[in-house]
């Protein structure tokens, strides 16, 4: 039979399909239904170009793509352009090395009867991906030997407003397609709003972002040597309020649905946008921050009060032995009191003991001023070795004396440290902690962090929903403050259905101000990453508690459930997973031939990691407890998908043929949960809570397994990962086989 090289050639979703296409070449003078044998190869992908302009939800995409033959044979090949259902588009034309050309529009079931067709020849399924789009199909000849195919497409499509905000998704999985990384791909969107651009947030990747008015904003991404595994979702939210919020929702049938909220204050000068703030320097000036150390946190001190805004007040604390302010009072931003403290931390010097109970004390004893907002920023190495020191006791002065919650923004640097005590420190004032490892440079990190949170914009922010969406398990429980040029990134769960009002409200200058959304909280499935980002938030949080408060039984039950429901898999939850299904197995709760952990983790290297990392949970001090502090608050915290994967490099081992693996390369989110691959198959999460319900078998690429997709479309989002794969659909349980 003959092989058909399938290559993807470009990765545009419209509304979740590819907007670029895939190439089945062959040799000239045969088609891809030909039978003669012909050996596949990889057409190799010099270099991708898109620009794209969204202008009022209307979207113009251009992708510009060489490729190169580097056979001794001329080529031709079928342009096949999946398009999703639903979705409108406005214009679409091809042009090849210059010249125009026309494309046959096939309707969902003849895209599926190609694809199936291919699936046959290449015994690959990874193109049933597609199986429930429309297709363009388009004839490219020649591919000539040893050249360069230059292609371009332009297309148009418009993209609803839904709950205020727009997504425009790229897929760069090209990771299953592409033999080789593309050299150069780069990337630019053109964003012109309707109204005031608000959110401009990608869950996906991390893009270069350039507000240049109300309207208008650019955001670019290039890399090198690609290979990327996840496609790219950006989405844009408009309001005419001061501050937007924009919400996206996923629920599926029998459950309870998932929300995602952007909260921005969009593009803001700095002049009009900054809530006026007291600012709290305290620097541990101990004789372990002698030399290096020292002299990177006085630039990093330099850089903070010269950036300070006009309308600011400050001090100034050090602190060794004793504790010492800079001013007598809080002083206004000015050039006189900058130069002061600009002298003052050019004469620190390291010396003494660790007294933070003194500096702590020092800095919260005069009150915040009225309509301020007063932030801490606490930077030390060491643990405290004069005053108090006992963590437990030296938390509870400092809630007794911080009445007002000022936050307190921790900076620990190296391992000799009580992460235990700087976390609690931040989690009691709603703020954020950070460490500074000693390979890291104290002064980038530090500047970097003020940079963000020096204009407040909303402060001891409120949300608020109305009583009918039920809305439940939303993270941060404790919201931070909202800052310039930055989105506040919210989820959360709800349990019905219905069109509902949200109220933001909070301080802007002192004054308490509230903004009301109208948001429909839908009853469709929508963007899977919603679920996974709302699970991290969870897991990272339970996770926290058992760091800063020990385990229990309720804590573990339910990390163990979530991690393994949503394939968010880290060294912590792994060791907490697999004992959990050993536990299943040898009380013959889950059948042997379900387990999937005790395959996928089962390597003696694994094994030792997760269970020292899981161990690092535990410690207050040294380089595995920093880890896990900082891992750990990344979850809690994600915002992107990649986000979630923490801890996702100590999770490599060699299979039983040598080869190198990595856990997380096994997981894929599928219908509201994770399938994981195991040493032989893809194997859905859904059956270790199965009984023994007898499956149907089907061989793949058999007449059952076409018959299946064409009777049930949504099943080729199992079907495309493998030749192997079980999974429950519709209460029945599914084995493929080859």
């Amino acid at each position: 039979m003959k092989r058909i090289l399938i290559f993807l050639l470009t990765l545009i979703l419209v509304q979740g399909a590819f907007a670029g296409g895939i190439i089945i070449v062959s040799p000239v003078g045969t088609d891809f239904t030909a039978t003669q044998r012909f050996n596949p190869f990889t057409l190799e992908v010099k270099s991708l170009k898109v620009e794209t302009y969204i202008q009022a939800g209307v979207v113009r995409t251009q992708i510009e793509q060489i490729f190169y033959n580097p056979s001794s044979i001329n080529l031709q090949g079928f342009f096949l352009f999946p398009v999703p259902k639903g979705s409108v588009l406005r214009e679409f034309t091809m042009d090849i090395n210059g010249k125009q050309t026309q494309a046959e529009l096939l309707d969902a079931n003849q895209a599926r009867a190609i694809y199936e067709d291919i699936v046959r020849k290449t015994l690959d399924p990874a193109l049933l991906e597609y199986a429930e789009c429309d297709l363009f199909k388009i004839r490219i000849f020649p591919i000539e030997a040893l050249k360069e195919k230059k292609i371009s497409i332009t297309y148009s499509q418009i993209l609803n407003y839904d709950n205020g905000m727009i997504e425009y998704t790229f897929p760069l999985n090209t990771k299953k397609y592409s033999a080789k990384p593309i050299p150069n791909f780069s990337m630019l969107i053109k964003i012109e709003g309707r109204k005031s651009i608000k959110t401009i947030y990608s869950p996906t990747h991390e893009l270069d972002i350039k507000r240049i008015d109300d309207n208008h904003a650019l955001a670019s991404l290039e890399m090198k040597e690609t290979k990327a595994d996840m496609d790219l979702s950006l989405l844009i939210g408009e309001s005419e309020q001061y501050i937007g919020a924009s919400v996206l929702t996923h629920k599926l049938t029998g459950d309870d649905g998932f929300f995602l909220m952007a909260i921005s204050p969009g593009f803001a000068k700095k002049e009009k946008s900054t809530t006026p703030k007291d600012v709290t320097f305290v620097l541990d000036v101990s004789g372990s921050m002698a030399d290096k150390s020292m002299d990177q946190a006085k630039k990093a001190l330099n850089f903070c009060i010269s950036n300070l805004n006009a309308n600011d007040n400050f001090q100034l604390i050090k602190f060794s032995t004793l504790a010492e302010k800079l001013f007598e009072k809080r002083m206004p931003v000015n050039a006189a009191n900058t130069k002061t403290a600009q002298d003052f931390v050019a004469n620190l010097k390291a010396i003494g003991g660790t007294n933070m109970e003194d500096a702590l004390k020092l800095a919260l004893s005069e009150a915040p001023t009225t309509g301020r907002s007063h932030v801490i920023i606490f930077i030390t190495d060491g643990k405290p070795t004069i005053g108090e020191t006992k963590e437990t006791e030296l938390l509870k002065k400092i809630q007794a004396i911080n009445n007002s919650n000022v936050r307190i923004f921790t900076f620990g640097i190296g391992y000799d440290i009580n992460t235990k005590l700087l976390d609690e420190m931040t989690e009691l004032t709603s703020a954020y902690r950070s460490y500074i490892t000693p390979e890291e440079d104290i002064e980038l990190k530090i500047s970097a962090f003020f940079e963000k949170v020096n204009s407040p914009v909303l402060t001891n922010i409120e949300l608020t929903f109305g009583t009918a969406t039920n809305a439940h398990e939303i993270f941060p429980n404790k919201l931070p403050d909202l800052f310039r040029g930055s989105e506040l990134i919210i989820t959360g769960r709800y349990r019905n259905p219905i069109k509902d009002k949200i109220t933001v409200s909070g301080l802007v200058d002192g004054k308490k101000e509230s903004y009301t959304f109208d948001i429909e909280f839908g009853d469709k499935a929508g963007d899977e990453f919603v679920s996974i980002l709302w699970a991290s938030n969870y897991i990272g949080y339970l996770l926290d508690q058992i760091r800063l408060k020990g385990e229990n039984r309720e804590l573990i039950e339910t990390i163990t459930t979530l991690a393994k429901k949503y394939g968010i898999i880290t060294p912590y939850t792994s060791y907490l997973i697999l004992e959990d299904e050993r536990i299943s197995i040898n009380n013959n709760h889950i059948p042997h031939n379900r387990a999937i952990f005790n395959q996928t983790l089962q390597y003696d290297e694994i094994e030792t990691e997760i269970k020292d990392s899981y161990n690092d949970l535990k410690k207050s001090e040294g380089s595995g407890g920093v880890r896990s502090s900082i891992e750990v608050q990344n979850l809690k915290n994600a915002v992107k998908v990649a986000d979630v994967k923490q801890g996702g490099t100590r999770m490599n081992y060699q299979d039983k043929n040598g080869e190198s693996r990595n856990v997380l390369n096994g997981i894929s989110n599928k219908q509201g949960r994770a399938i994981y691959q195991t040493e032989n198959e893809w194997v859905d999460i859904y059956l270790q809570d199965t009984d023994s319900q007898k499956p149907i078998r089907i061989k793949f690429a058999d007449k059952e397994y076409f018959a299946l997709i064409n009777k049930n479309p949504e099943v080729s989002q199992f079907l495309c990962l493998g030749k192997n794969v079980s999974f429950k659909y519709q209460n029945q349980v599914y084995e493929v086989y080859e």
